[in-house]
């Protein structure tokens, strides 16, 4: 029986926080509550000066998982740390984000930017995160030796 590799995409942090900021999920027929999908149609303004950082903190949650995910080669592991804390680094680092991103969501949401449904869309796939990246750092703890 071959072996089956745990691969980024298997990793429930990452799916949901990548659907986050890309695609959450349709609404209606041609809607979609995903951050970018909700920034893009923002006026000029409120894209430039707060659309623009909510889908950096969206987007930095995923790409910090990933970048995790994938510091597995020799030059990782010749740090001074240990390599799964050299990865949960990037764990801690997109937990930062979500801070950042509900900080974007409520000042979106104050400002009117959003409707009462793509926030609490939004503020639900947050809350989900944090749990969803401690299990990631759980798992690499237990299972990434060196």
């Amino acid at each position: 029986m071959q072996n089956k590799y745990l691969q980024l995409n298997d990793v429930s942090a990452y799916k949901t926080a990548f659907h986050l900021s890309n695609y959450a999920c349709p609404v209606a027929k041609n809607e979609r509550i995903g951050v970018w999908d909700i920034v893009v149609k923002w006026d000029w303004f409120a894209k430039t000066h707060v659309g623009r950082q909510f889908v950096e903190a969206a987007d930095s949650i995923s790409a910090n998982i990933a970048e995790g995910f994938g510091r597995y080669h020799k030059k990782d592991k010749c740090r001074r740390m240990p390599i799964q804390r050299y990865k949960i680094k990037f764990y801690r680092y997109s937990q930062g984000s979500i801070k950042e991103s509900f900080d974007w969501n409520e000042k979106s949401k104050v400002r009117k930017f959003l409707n009462d449904e793509q926030y609490h869309h939004i503020l639900g796939e947050l809350q989900k995160l944090p749990k969803e990246i401690n299990q990631q750092i759980n798992l690499t703890n237990k299972k990434l030796t060196i």
